[in-house]
Protein backbone atom coordinates (compact mmCIF):
# COMPACT_ATOMS: atom_id res chain seq x y z
CA UNK A 1 0.00 0.00 0.00
CA UNK A 2 1.48 3.56 -1.22
CA UNK A 3 0.83 6.00 2.08
CA UNK A 4 -1.68 9.00 0.98
CA UNK A 5 -2.59 6.96 -2.24
CA UNK A 6 -5.85 5.58 -3.49
CA UNK A 7 -3.98 2.46 -5.22
CA UNK A 8 -2.69 -0.56 -3.80
CA UNK A 9 0.44 -0.42 -5.48
CA UNK A 10 2.57 1.68 -8.06
CA UNK A 11 2.40 -1.44 -10.42
CA UNK A 12 -1.27 -1.75 -10.02
CA UNK A 13 -1.59 2.47 -10.66
CA UNK A 14 0.12 2.03 -13.57
CA UNK A 15 -2.15 -0.56 -14.26
CA UNK A 16 -5.15 1.62 -14.15
CA UNK A 17 -3.13 4.63 -16.11
CA UNK A 18 -2.55 2.15 -18.84
CA UNK A 19 -6.21 1.98 -19.00
CA UNK A 20 -7.00 5.99 -18.91
CA UNK A 21 -4.45 6.06 -22.05
CA UNK A 22 -6.67 3.38 -23.84
CA UNK A 23 -9.82 5.07 -22.85
CA UNK A 24 -8.47 8.55 -24.30
CA UNK A 25 -7.59 6.30 -27.31
CA UNK A 26 -11.36 5.32 -27.89
CA UNK A 27 -12.70 8.51 -26.81
CA UNK A 28 -13.53 9.42 -30.81
CA UNK A 29 -13.21 12.94 -30.09
CA UNK A 30 -9.67 15.47 -30.16
CA UNK A 31 -9.51 16.68 -26.94
CA UNK A 32 -6.97 18.82 -24.75
CA UNK A 33 -5.78 17.85 -21.32
CA UNK A 34 -5.86 21.09 -19.02
CA UNK A 35 -4.43 21.48 -15.31
CA UNK A 36 -6.11 23.59 -12.80
CA UNK A 37 -5.53 24.64 -9.91
CA UNK A 38 -8.08 23.80 -6.96
CA UNK A 39 -8.07 23.61 -2.47
CA UNK A 40 -7.95 19.77 -3.19
CA UNK A 41 -4.83 19.64 -5.48
CA UNK A 42 -3.98 19.91 -9.03
CA UNK A 43 -6.95 18.80 -11.32
CA UNK A 44 -6.89 17.38 -14.66
CA UNK A 45 -9.57 18.16 -17.16
CA UNK A 46 -10.75 16.81 -20.45
CA UNK A 47 -11.41 19.83 -22.88
CA UNK A 48 -13.36 18.61 -26.13
CA UNK A 49 -15.31 20.27 -28.72
CA UNK A 50 -14.68 23.68 -30.73
CA UNK A 51 -13.08 25.93 -28.51
CA UNK A 52 -15.31 28.93 -28.96
CA UNK A 53 -18.43 27.02 -28.53
CA UNK A 54 -21.15 27.02 -25.20
CA UNK A 55 -19.50 25.25 -22.57
CA UNK A 56 -20.81 22.74 -20.28
CA UNK A 57 -19.16 20.96 -17.26
CA UNK A 58 -19.09 17.42 -17.31
CA UNK A 59 -18.51 15.54 -13.61
CA UNK A 60 -18.30 11.66 -14.38
CA UNK A 61 -19.44 8.40 -12.35
CA UNK A 62 -17.22 7.43 -9.87
CA UNK A 63 -14.94 4.09 -10.04
CA UNK A 64 -15.03 4.40 -13.85
CA UNK A 65 -12.15 6.36 -15.88
CA UNK A 66 -13.74 9.84 -17.14
CA UNK A 67 -12.61 9.29 -20.46
CA UNK A 68 -15.00 6.53 -20.84
CA UNK A 69 -17.67 8.26 -19.37
CA UNK A 70 -17.00 11.31 -21.07
CA UNK A 71 -17.34 9.15 -24.48
CA UNK A 72 -20.88 8.26 -23.89
CA UNK A 73 -21.82 11.93 -23.89
CA UNK A 74 -19.42 12.47 -27.12
CA UNK A 75 -22.33 13.88 -28.93
CA UNK A 76 -22.93 16.87 -27.38
CA UNK A 77 -19.43 18.00 -28.64
CA UNK A 78 -20.74 18.60 -31.84
CA UNK A 79 -22.22 21.98 -30.07
CA UNK A 80 -20.70 22.63 -26.94
CA UNK A 81 -16.94 22.71 -25.64
CA UNK A 82 -17.31 20.02 -23.15
CA UNK A 83 -14.81 20.41 -19.95
CA UNK A 84 -14.67 16.84 -17.69
CA UNK A 85 -12.43 17.00 -14.89
CA UNK A 86 -10.96 14.01 -13.55
CA UNK A 87 -12.94 13.53 -9.94
CA UNK A 88 -10.77 14.46 -7.07
CA UNK A 89 -10.40 11.28 -4.82
CA UNK A 90 -11.14 8.87 -7.74
CA UNK A 91 -9.15 7.09 -10.39
CA UNK A 92 -7.10 8.94 -13.05
CA UNK A 93 -5.23 12.05 -13.48
CA UNK A 94 -5.92 14.67 -10.74
CA UNK A 95 -5.10 14.70 -6.97
CA UNK A 96 -5.99 11.83 -5.06
CA UNK A 97 -7.60 13.88 -1.69
CA UNK A 98 -10.47 12.61 -0.63
CA UNK A 99 -13.56 14.46 0.84
CA UNK A 100 -15.76 13.41 3.46
CA UNK A 101 -19.69 14.00 2.44
CA UNK A 102 -20.18 15.96 5.59
CA UNK A 103 -17.67 18.65 4.36
CA UNK A 104 -19.34 19.44 0.86
CA UNK A 105 -15.30 19.38 -0.09
CA UNK A 106 -16.34 18.55 -3.47
CA UNK A 107 -18.92 20.77 -4.38
CA UNK A 108 -16.64 23.39 -3.64
CA UNK A 109 -14.39 21.91 -5.67
CA UNK A 110 -16.16 22.14 -8.55
CA UNK A 111 -16.30 26.16 -7.79
CA UNK A 112 -12.33 25.79 -8.24
CA UNK A 113 -12.52 23.96 -11.48
CA UNK A 114 -14.60 26.28 -12.89
CA UNK A 115 -12.52 29.24 -11.53
CA UNK A 116 -9.72 27.44 -13.15
CA UNK A 117 -11.34 27.03 -16.52
CA UNK A 118 -12.15 31.12 -16.54
CA UNK A 119 -16.21 30.01 -16.64
CA UNK A 120 -18.62 31.75 -14.32
CA UNK A 121 -22.04 30.55 -15.15
CA UNK A 122 -22.23 27.32 -17.10
CA UNK A 123 -24.49 23.77 -17.57
CA UNK A 124 -23.61 21.40 -15.56
CA UNK A 125 -24.03 17.45 -16.31
CA UNK A 126 -23.44 15.25 -14.11
CA UNK A 127 -23.47 11.52 -14.15
CA UNK A 128 -23.88 9.21 -10.87
CA UNK A 129 -21.22 10.11 -8.40
CA UNK A 130 -20.56 13.05 -10.38
CA UNK A 131 -24.56 14.31 -10.80
CA UNK A 132 -24.98 13.98 -6.99
CA UNK A 133 -21.77 16.65 -6.83
CA UNK A 134 -23.66 18.86 -9.66
CA UNK A 135 -26.80 18.43 -7.11
CA UNK A 136 -24.32 19.73 -3.96
CA UNK A 137 -23.09 22.51 -6.35
CA UNK A 138 -27.03 23.81 -7.23
CA UNK A 139 -27.63 23.89 -3.31
CA UNK A 140 -23.85 25.88 -2.53
CA UNK A 141 -23.30 27.61 -5.58
CA UNK A 142 -26.09 28.47 -7.36
CA UNK A 143 -25.13 31.43 -8.87
CA UNK A 144 -22.74 29.45 -10.62
CA UNK A 145 -25.03 27.05 -13.24
CA UNK A 146 -27.26 28.05 -15.50
CA UNK A 147 -29.24 24.71 -15.61
CA UNK A 148 -28.73 20.93 -14.71
CA UNK A 149 -28.90 17.25 -16.21
CA UNK A 150 -28.56 14.44 -13.84
CA UNK A 151 -28.17 11.48 -15.47
CA UNK A 152 -28.78 8.22 -12.67
CA UNK A 153 -27.62 10.86 -10.14
CA UNK A 154 -26.61 10.06 -6.45
CA UNK A 155 -28.07 12.24 -4.07
CA UNK A 156 -31.78 12.21 -4.73
CA UNK A 157 -32.67 8.90 -3.25
CA UNK A 158 -31.23 5.60 -1.96
CA UNK A 159 -31.91 2.24 -2.64
CA UNK A 160 -32.48 -0.49 -0.36
CA UNK A 161 -29.64 -1.78 1.18
CA UNK A 162 -30.02 -5.06 1.15
CA UNK A 163 -30.48 -5.14 -2.44
CA UNK A 164 -27.33 -2.91 -2.89
CA UNK A 165 -25.72 -5.61 -0.43
CA UNK A 166 -26.58 -8.60 -2.85
CA UNK A 167 -26.22 -6.57 -6.11
CA UNK A 168 -23.39 -5.19 -6.09
CA UNK A 169 -21.15 -5.99 -2.80
CA UNK A 170 -21.37 -9.61 -2.93
CA UNK A 171 -20.54 -10.14 -6.57
CA UNK A 172 -17.76 -7.37 -6.06
CA UNK A 173 -16.09 -8.94 -3.07
CA UNK A 174 -16.61 -12.39 -5.13
CA UNK A 175 -14.91 -11.01 -8.14
CA UNK A 176 -11.67 -9.59 -5.72
CA UNK A 177 -11.35 -13.40 -4.13
CA UNK A 178 -11.67 -14.99 -7.61
CA UNK A 179 -11.26 -12.75 -10.57
CA UNK A 180 -12.33 -14.49 -13.23
CA UNK A 181 -14.04 -13.64 -16.39
CA UNK A 182 -17.20 -14.92 -15.34
CA UNK A 183 -17.07 -13.03 -11.80
CA UNK A 184 -16.01 -10.45 -13.33
CA UNK A 185 -19.34 -9.72 -15.56
CA UNK A 186 -21.36 -10.77 -12.53
CA UNK A 187 -19.70 -7.70 -11.01
CA UNK A 188 -20.30 -5.64 -13.77
CA UNK A 189 -24.23 -6.29 -14.67
CA UNK A 190 -25.65 -4.32 -11.99
CA UNK A 191 -23.65 -1.48 -13.38
CA UNK A 192 -23.58 -2.00 -16.60
CA UNK A 193 -26.31 -1.82 -19.01
CA UNK A 194 -24.62 -3.29 -21.74
CA UNK A 195 -20.89 -4.50 -20.76
CA UNK A 196 -18.84 -3.18 -23.09
CA UNK A 197 -15.16 -4.46 -22.80
CA UNK A 198 -13.36 -1.57 -21.85
CA UNK A 199 -15.93 0.03 -18.81
CA UNK A 200 -15.86 -3.96 -17.49
CA UNK A 201 -11.65 -4.01 -17.34
CA UNK A 202 -11.41 -0.78 -15.65
CA UNK A 203 -14.65 -1.80 -13.36
CA UNK A 204 -12.67 -4.72 -12.60
CA UNK A 205 -9.20 -2.90 -12.43
CA UNK A 206 -10.79 -0.27 -9.86
CA UNK A 207 -12.53 -3.09 -7.84
CA UNK A 208 -9.04 -5.04 -7.08
CA UNK A 209 -6.32 -2.40 -7.50
CA UNK A 210 -7.86 0.48 -5.81
CA UNK A 211 -9.37 1.91 -2.43
CA UNK A 212 -12.99 2.66 -2.82
CA UNK A 213 -14.48 5.74 -1.96
CA UNK A 214 -17.35 4.65 -0.03
CA UNK A 215 -18.60 7.91 0.88
CA UNK A 216 -21.55 9.39 -1.60
CA UNK A 217 -22.44 12.81 -1.58
CA UNK A 218 -24.81 13.55 0.80
CA UNK A 219 -28.54 13.99 0.13
CA UNK A 220 -29.74 17.24 -0.73
CA UNK A 221 -32.76 18.54 0.70
CA UNK A 222 -35.61 20.98 -0.26
CA UNK A 223 -34.18 23.72 2.06
CA UNK A 224 -31.06 23.40 0.05
CA UNK A 225 -32.02 23.75 -3.28
CA UNK A 226 -34.25 26.44 -2.54
CA UNK A 227 -31.81 28.72 -4.26
CA UNK A 228 -32.04 27.15 -7.55
CA UNK A 229 -33.96 28.22 -10.28
CA UNK A 230 -33.00 27.26 -13.20
CA UNK A 231 -34.04 24.56 -15.55
CA UNK A 232 -32.94 20.95 -14.60
CA UNK A 233 -33.58 17.91 -16.65
CA UNK A 234 -33.52 14.28 -14.50
CA UNK A 235 -32.54 10.87 -16.64
CA UNK A 236 -33.19 7.72 -14.10
CA UNK A 237 -32.79 4.19 -14.94
CA UNK A 238 -35.91 1.50 -13.90
CA UNK A 239 -33.40 -1.12 -12.67
CA UNK A 240 -31.00 0.81 -10.79
CA UNK A 241 -29.78 -0.83 -7.67
CA UNK A 242 -28.74 2.11 -5.91
CA UNK A 243 -31.66 4.19 -6.03
CA UNK A 244 -35.84 3.99 -6.28
CA UNK A 245 -35.89 5.62 -9.52
CA UNK A 246 -37.98 3.96 -12.12
CA UNK A 247 -35.41 -0.71 -17.91
CA UNK A 248 -32.08 0.63 -18.17
CA UNK A 249 -29.07 -0.32 -14.77
CA UNK A 250 -27.15 2.29 -14.01
CA UNK A 251 -25.37 3.13 -16.60
CA UNK A 252 -27.69 3.40 -19.70
CA UNK A 253 -27.49 1.22 -22.47
CA UNK A 254 -26.58 2.78 -25.73
CA UNK A 255 -29.60 3.47 -27.82
CA UNK A 256 -31.09 4.88 -24.27
CA UNK A 257 -28.08 7.59 -23.99
CA UNK A 258 -28.53 8.38 -27.92
CA UNK A 259 -31.73 9.82 -26.36
CA UNK A 260 -30.54 11.96 -23.83
CA UNK A 261 -27.83 13.23 -25.87
CA UNK A 262 -30.87 13.98 -28.78
CA UNK A 263 -33.10 15.82 -25.84
CA UNK A 264 -29.12 17.69 -23.88
CA UNK A 265 -28.28 18.84 -27.43
CA UNK A 266 -31.58 21.52 -27.25
CA UNK A 267 -32.10 21.75 -23.44
CA UNK A 268 -28.45 23.09 -23.51
CA UNK A 269 -29.09 25.58 -26.03
CA UNK A 270 -32.65 26.53 -25.93
CA UNK A 271 -33.72 28.73 -23.49
CA UNK A 272 -37.27 27.81 -23.57
CA UNK A 273 -36.47 24.11 -23.30
CA UNK A 274 -37.26 23.35 -19.45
Amino acid sequence: MIPGSIYKSREREAEIQALYDEALDGLGLPYESLTVGTRAGDTHVLAAGQENAPPVLFLPGGNLLNPTCLRWFSPLAADHRLYAPDLVGQPGRSSQTRSSPKDDGHAFWVEDVLDGLGLWRVPLLGLSYGAGLAIRTLGLAPERVSRAALVSPAAVAAGRIPRMLFDVAVPMLLYRLRPTREYLLRAARPILTEPEDLAVRQLGAIYRYVRLDTGLPRMATEEELRGFREPVAVFASEDDVFRCLWGCRHVPARAALDGVNDYLREFFTRPDLA
